[in-house]
Order: structure tokens, then sequence, then C-alpha cells
């Protein structure tokens, strides 16, 4: 690759670095809205080239926030010889920064739109760094869905233990569960929750409770 060229995707790639982080700390907070805007083809392959790629890593060797910006930027740049194909069709010089920007930051929302599995786990570690609400990780088999003024998902553990996650907001995964979710009795699940101290009336106090923050079904 030129290295001008190199340069220019870098300059994009740093651009979907930051959007990544800002729509990772959203994505968390369940705060992010999104637009209605179609991509075009090129974007669409490239959006899905990130997101198998993405999906390919070992997620147990991305242990930190450095580690999963270090993992991103290896995906994305492994994906530059398709930058052309989207500034072409955008009608576009690769050259144009502004142009360069906002291919980073549409591609970006891209992934988080099409709920792209790999995508959204850097996102966690990516928010942690950022100082968004750390999220833990935890798996068992669907138990049963508790409807306590709130849902809460039942898991059990292994080793026969039961663990309970409370459903607070929309999460990724969530619209499996919209009509009870009980397809998915006796499938292996995995949750990233994070922990909230909340007021309980019933227990007229306030307890940690363990809220789903994404959920995927094996």
């Amino acid at each position: 690759m030129l290295p001008v060229r190199k340069t220019l995707i870098t300059l994009v790639m740093k651009k979907f670095l930051s959007v990544f982080v800002i729509l990772s700390c959203l994505f968390i907070q369940g705060s992010f809205a999104q637009t209605e805007r179609v991509p075009g083809p090129a974007e669409r392959r490239i959006t899905d080239s990130l997101c198998v790629a993405i999906n390919r890593l070992d997620m147990s060797k991305v242990g930190t926030g450095k580690a999963a910006e270090s993992a991103f930027m290896d995906c994305f740049m492994k994906q530059s010889a398709l930058f052309e194909d989207v500034a072409n069709e955008r009608k576009v010089q690769m050259e144009d920064k502004a142009a360069m920007h906002q291919m980073g930051s549409d591609i970006a929302k891209n992934l988080l739109k099409m709920k792209c599995d790999g995508f959204m786990k850097l996102a966690l570690k990516m928010a942690d760094k950022s100082g968004a609400p750390l999220s833990e990780t935890a798996s068992g088999t669907l138990k049963r869905i508790d409807t306590k003024g709130f849902n809460y998902i039942v898991l059990t553990a292994d080793d026969g233990k039961e663990m309970s996650f409370l459903w607070l907001r929309q999460f990724a995964g969530s619209e499996k569960f919209m009509n009870s979710g009980t397809v998915y009795a006796g499938k292996k699940v995995t949750i990233n929750y994070q922990e909230l101290e909340v007021y309980l009336p019933q227990a007229k106090g306030y307890y940690k409770v363990k809220e789903i923050v994404s959920l995927s079904v094996e």
C-alpha cells in the first residue's frame, strides 16, 4: 500500500475508533438512537467483512480496553482495500479528510445497528476503558423468566445455582425474549451485565442487582 494511502486509511481508522468508543458508552447506557440511513453495496460489504473479522477474534485474549483497541485496529486495517470502493460509491476523494471522517463514523454506526456480536463484545471492553460502568460476563442454562414488576432472566450455572439478571432496559438480544422467550428454555446463554444499586420498595432498602447489558444464545 502506498504511504500516502496508508496514512489516509489510518485517519479513517482513528475517526472510526473515536466514534466506536462514544457509541460503546451510549450502547451500554441504552441511549443510542439509530438513524434511517441506507448504506450502499460497497459500504455493506466492508461492514460485513469487518463484522466477520471481529467475530473471529479470540475474546479470551482481549482482556483490557487497550487490547480491544489493538485487536480492532488490526481488523480494521486488514479491510483497508475495501475503503476505496466505498469512497468511489460515495463519489468522494480519499484525500478528503471530512469525507473520510464521515465514512468512519457511518461504518461504526452500521456495525452497531446490525448488532454484530464481536463488535458488541469489543464495545463493552472499549467502554470500560472510557470510564463507562464496568461489565462482567456469566453463562448458564436458561431456566425461566420471572416477572416482578420488571422481568428477571434466570440462568442455572454448572454447579446448579440459580443466577438472576434484571431486564431493565433494551439490550442487545432482548428482541429474542419479547414473547416470553420460553422457546430458549434449556439453551446455553451468555449474559454481559453490570451491577447497579437500586431501591426495592418490597424490601424497603437498597440492594445490588445485575442489569443485563447484552445477551447471546448459543
